[in-house]
């Protein structure tokens, strides 16, 4: 059954007769029998009668027309709906992980919202292992992670968001007061200042400093990345961040880095969602935007 026979049909009901359906749809009037008497052999029966000059429903027409209806409103439902996706309107459920929400996603916020005005972005400040197992559950749309906790083997769909080298620092006060980190089998009398136990680069640091023998005073556990920073500016301790974390203190002064043997570790940052999830206009939107960071350090297109 073709969809424009019965938009034509739908069109002489609301017409109200086959002339002014033609004239309407830019047919012949013959094209207008022949379509509605192909309809009618496809039904089995028929649907206009004349009644005195004017042509009317039959019994199975008039029944026929609130299907016809049905059928042309969702139509018009989806066209909306598609013009919906179209502006990227709708939901988007993001986790990021923090030192990368606060560092590097001020540029890639602004930029989305730019672009899609009438979305609704949901940011969540996560540690790397839960966004990891909230995307692999589907309890994110996309998350923003340090690929280095592993576990997700081919289960979500990843674009590369960065390498970025991590050191140890402190202020130059700490580091005139306790500079050797490389010495095994010793203790230190700093603290360490860093994010929760399942953060990537405390786990990495924490590593090396078991492989040396190597004992800090004791940890001060904080969630907030720049307070992390401030204490640590403050003679408060060391801390093992990720560089762009610190680029300004490093660059100012405020903070220096601190020699350590291990190999110059890398983060690998990636943009994610679950292989299987659809990709809507938003979450395209949205991890483009993420390689775009990634490719211009942070600077967005027009």
């Amino acid at each position: 059954m073709e969809l424009k026979y019965l938009h034509t049909f739908q069109t002489i009901v609301d017409a109200g007769s086959f002339a002014r359906a033609a004239e309407k749809l830019n047919y012949t009037q013959s094209a207008i029998t022949f379509q509605m008497g192909q309809l009618e052999n496809e039904l089995g029966a028929k649907l206009f009668e004349k009644v005195g000059r004017k042509m009317a429903l039959t019994q199975a027409g008039a029944q026929l027309l609130p299907y016809v209806r049905d059928v042309f409103a969702s139509m018009d439902r989806l066209r909306y709906f598609e013009k919906e996706l179209a502006l990227c309107q709708g939901d988007l459920r993001i986790g990021v992980g923090e030192t990368l929400l606060c560092y590097r996603f001020p540029a890639i916020v602004k930029a989305f919202h730019r672009r899609a005005p009438k979305a609704r972005l949901f940011l969540r400040s996560m540690n790397c292992y839960e966004i990891r197992d909230a995307l692999i559950a589907g309890e994110l749309d996309v998350g923003v992670f340090y690929e280095n906790v592993g576990g997700f083997g081919s289960s979500l769909t990843t674009v590369p968001f960065g390498q970025y080298p991590a050191l140890l620092v402190a202020s130059p006060e700490i580091a005139r007061r306790c500079p050797d980190f490389i010495t095994p089998d010793r203790s230190i009398p700093v603290p360490f200042i860093i994010n929760e136990p399942n953060c990537i680069f405390r786990q990495m640091f924490e590593g090396y400093l078991r492989n040396r023998s190597i004992l800090l005073d004791h940890t001060i556990e904080l969630w907030s990345v720049p307070t992390i920073v401030n204490l640590v500016k403050s003679d408060a301790g060391v801390s093992f961040l990720p560089q762009f974390v610190v680029e300004k203190e490093l660059s100012s002064g405020e903070l220096v880095e601190i020699p350590t043997e291990m190999p110059r570790p890398h983060l690998s940052a990636v943009c994610a969602h679950h292989k299987n999830k659809w990709v809507s206009p938003l979450i395209e939107l949205f991890m483009g935007l993420c390689k775009e960071a990634a490719a211009h350090s942070g600077r967005f297109l027009a």
